[in-house]
């Protein structure tokens, strides 16, 4: 793998459909403008029509040209996903590219999705997981029409390194803390795209998971949520001082691109930024990995979860 990989190395997507989960902002968009540039035909998925409506005038504005689409669903509601997936699927149409980049990062006060489950498990691990399984036939689709493997991008965070598995509260509700769940759902998100590689490789399967994550980015995720006019002053400021001192969210998105169509990028692999501590920098590599994502009985044990919460089953 070059150091020196840039989005100018992703190799030409013409006909290849891609999805990215919130697109209409941060990394999410500019992973699309920049695979739309490169010709892929690139669904931009967002759970507000009004942003990603504007988001994708803005990319149609700044790349004329470019084959891209708006879709609408919500990753807190799993009944949003189904129907969503049930419409892509009755399309009987390839997907070449799902990266599951959408977040939600420590909202203040616990809040719960549309089933009940604490907002950033619910969104940030259950939402992804349901659609990536309800969308397995479509990259198994596109694997079977194209000699490129077809591939699964999960974005996970730098805060897995703190990040605890609590299998006797996962939902948090015996005891909330904003930044201790987002920590959970980001470790989560890194053992799901493990565990989901061990089970395509066991299924003979063509389809990759690759996971990776942007550093410390300047994105919406410090300044979107319920906040205080104080909390949201501080965190405007904060995402300014990250976007001057660390990583703007289109070099936040490298990583993303790397793994989604670099040749070198391995399957279940886990690639992030090469700075100081992993916050920073244009060079992409291997990201570490703390030891609790390696637990091959707790991944196991989550993936059952997953299943059990979502109503969906696969590999």
């Amino acid at each position: 793998m070059s150091e020196t990989w840039k989005a100018a190395d992703i190799p030409s997507l013409t006909g290849k459909r891609v999805l990215i989960t919130g697109a209409n902002s941060g990394i999410g968009y500019h992973a699309a403008l920049k695979l739309a540039r490169k010709g892929a035909q690139v669904i931009l998925a967002s759970r507000d029509r009004r942003r990603g409506e504007e988001a994708l005038a803005r990319l149609h504005a700044d790349s004329p040209g470019t084959h891209t689409e708006l879709v609408v669903f919500d990753l807190a509601s799993l009944a949003s996903v189904r129907d969503f997936a049930h419409k892509e699927l009755a399309q009987h149409r390839p997907l070449h590219l799902l990266i599951n980049n959408a977040g939600v990062m420590a909202p203040p006060k616990r809040l719960e999705t549309a089933d009940g489950f604490e907002l950033q498990f619910g969104t940030n691990v259950l939402g992804h997981f349901a659609l990536t399984a309800l969308l397995v036939p479509a990259l198994e689709q596109a694997a079977a029409e194209s000699d490129d493997r077809p591939r699964v991008v999960t974005i996970a965070s730098i805060a897995h390194k703190r990040g605890q598995l609590n299998f006797d509260d996962l939902q948090s509700t015996k005891n909330y803390s904003p930044m201790g769940a987002y920590q959970q759902s980001k470790l989560a998100d890194l053992m799901f795209a493990f565990e989901l590689d061990r089970r395509l490789r066991v299924a003979n399967s063509r389809v990759m998971s690759v996971a990776a994550h942007p550093g410390v980015a300047s994105t919406n995720l410090f300044q979107a949520g319920d906040y205080s006019s104080f909390e949201k002053t501080i965190r405007n400021l904060l995402g300014h001082v990250i976007g001057i001192v660390l990583s703007t969210d289109s070099e936040g998105a490298l990583p993303t691109l790397y793994a989604a169509t670099a040749p070198d990028a391995d399957a279940g692999g886990y690639y992030g930024p090469q700075g100081f501590q992993e916050m920073t920098g244009d060079d992409v590599g291997p990201a570490k990995v703390a030891p609790q994502a390696r637990d091959l009985a707790a991944a196991a044990r989550l993936w059952q979860v997953c299943e059990n919460l979502t109503g969906t089953k696969f590999l």
